[in-house]
């Protein structure tokens, strides 16, 4: 007997309560997006990145700078542990969180992960407004960022929620995000 693949595309969850972690490469606008998707839901917002530099004391360049990146990511484990207690929230996390298998395991089963994707032209149009992102420090940032893409993206897609970011104002990825999750 042959079997036919439904023509139609998956449908996303639909919001269940539990905090929504948004991911995606650097400068796809998780925290801003975040903080405005937390402000129209009502929740809390919380940037893990900011959250790892007030544990550490300094920078996320400075933590990479000084102890390296697989430092950096243990830490990073642990804050989005913390930060994933079950209440409803908004978290922004690192472009590289998600590809650490421990804390992808952490978001797919105690929250709700949101893939937030842009293409690398949009990416490194909006990168270049800031000088504080280690991994693009003195290289091309849309090299940097296509390499990543093509490593990352498969990683990402396993969000069971996938928001396009376009050249728009970032409330358009929002109502996106509220559509794609029933809200």
């Amino acid at each position: 007997m042959l079997q036919t693949q439904d023509p139609r595309p998956p449908v996303p969850p639909r919001w269940s309560g539990k905090p929504i972690v948004l991911i995606g490469l650097m400068g796809v606008g998780k925290s801003t997006v975040g903080r405005r998707l937390a402000q129209r839901m009502k929740l809390d917002f919380v940037d893990a990145d900011n959250e790892i530099e007030h544990a550490a004391g300094m920078t996320i360049a400075e933590i990479f700078q000084r102890f390296g990146e697989d430092h950096f990511r243990d830490g990073e484990r642990r804050v989005i542990a913390r930060l994933i207690d079950g209440r409803p929230k908004v978290i922004a996390t690192g472009g590289g969180a998600f590809m650490q298998a421990e804390t992808r395991d952490l978001i797919l089963d105690q929250a709700l992960a949101i893939w937030l994707d842009a293409s690398p032209d949009v990416l490194a149009d909006r990168v270049r407004r800031r000088d504080t992102r280690p991994l693009l420090r003195g290289k091309d940032p849309k090299r940097v960022l296509t390499d990543l893409a093509r490593v990352r993206n498969p990683v990402y897609a396993l969000a069971p929620v996938h928001v396009v970011s376009q050249h728009a104002p970032h409330d358009a990825t929002v109502t996106a995000i509220l559509k794609a999750i029933g809200q």
